[in-house]
């Protein structure tokens, strides 16, 4: 197998120039980086991850925690693990999966993982009101970011980054009021969930901007499914002013609203205008197609994987927009 010497040699760089072209690539103009490509490509050669993470303290493989969601399939997760695994691919870095028990349960699994050098750093996600794995990573000083924030803390215990899901709900609000709706409810998750209350909160503030009731207009779910998103949307139907939209904090309960409105013989768009959030497949599939605030996956798994690996070492918090897609569900009659 070839050495690194070896390569600089044939590339007639020195052997920096081909250890920045294997860590920091943008360091090099691209006709010198394309070179040292060349010679690695055509030498077969191949870095010794342990030894180079170890001298260097770079992040090579990354171990991301798959959640686990038990008897149901989180299709906008899905989308994420996809994207990330094409962005670290991108920079020559691949994605070790596994899985942990929640809370602090799990932290043995990271611990382990990170002794054995099977992975240099984490990527973190679905974050609860103090995740207490944020903080153990920064203790143990292991690299870590984390695609959303911890909830509820006036400080940030790492690195993140996430999408603005107040200014979504607040999007989705004002296009439902461009559209002649006056009465607009939100179906959400429980209290619990910062990120329920992130969403319900961009929702309230749009309505008292835009001078639009929010008393009575206001569900939570149970949990996100599309029979909680029914009963929710039927309990704002049978009140004594029902509303004449509906901004839901997910795709999964919107899917909901929708089945129960068809269900009374009401159409979605002509008589009720319903959003969702996450832009999932099924938003699309749909009859009529859900409008929904669609998370930019592919920008979010670059930030992630630029932050922890230190090719962008100027922004270690990145709050992203979603974008609304609009489609006829929310289509006035």
């Amino acid at each position: 197998m070839a050495t690194l010497k070896q390569v600089a040699a044939h590339a007639e760089v020195s052997v920096q120039t081909v250890s920045n072209a294997l860590n920091a690539p943008h360091r090099l103009r691209p006709d010198t980086l394309d070179r040292v490509n060349r010679s690695i490509e055509l030498l077969n050669y191949r870095p010794n991850r342990n030894a180079r993470s170890l001298r260097t303290s770079a992040v090579e493989l990354i171990g991301y925690c798959v959640p686990s969601w038990p008897n149901q399939t989180h299709l906008v997760m899905d989308q994420f693990l996809h994207a990330l695994c094409a962005a670290a691919e991108r920079t020559g870095r691949h994605i070790l999966l596994f899985t942990a028990e929640p809370g602090v349960g799990g932290m043995p699994t990271y611990d382990d993982l990170h002794a054995r050098r099977l992975v240099d750093g984490f990527v973190l996600s679905q974050t609860e009101t103090h995740d207490p794995r944020h903080g153990w990573l920064k203790e143990q000083g292991i690299p870590f970011v984390s695609f959303g924030r911890v909830w509820k803390q006036t400080t940030q215990p790492g690195p993140w980054v996430d999408v603005d899901g107040a200014g979504g709900s607040a999007l989705a609000v004002r296009h439902l009021y461009d559209t002649g709706r006056r009465r607009i409810a939100f179906i959400g998750w429980p209290k619990s969930s910062g990120l329920g209350e992130d969403r319900s909160g961009g929702w309230r503030s749009a309505c008292k901007e835009l001078g639009l009731p929010a008393d009575g207009l206001f569900i939570r779910c149970r949990e996100d499914s599309i029979e909680e998103g029914a009963l929710a949307t039927a309990a704002l139907l049978d009140s004594e002013r029902p509303p004449d939209g509906i901004v839901a904090l997910s795709d999964v309960l919107a899917l909901g609203a929708l089945r129960e409105l068809t269900r009374r013989g009401l159409a979605a768009g002509r008589d009720v205008g319903v959003t969702g959030f996450d832009d999932s497949p099924l938003a699309e599939v749909v009859s009529p197609g859900l409008t929904s605030l669609r998370q930019p996956m592919d920008q979010i798994a670059e930030e992630l994987i630029a932050i922890l690996t230190g090719t962008d070492d100027t922004r270690t918090e990145r709050l992203l927009h979603p974008e609304l897609v609009i489609r006829g569900s929310t289509a006035p009659g």
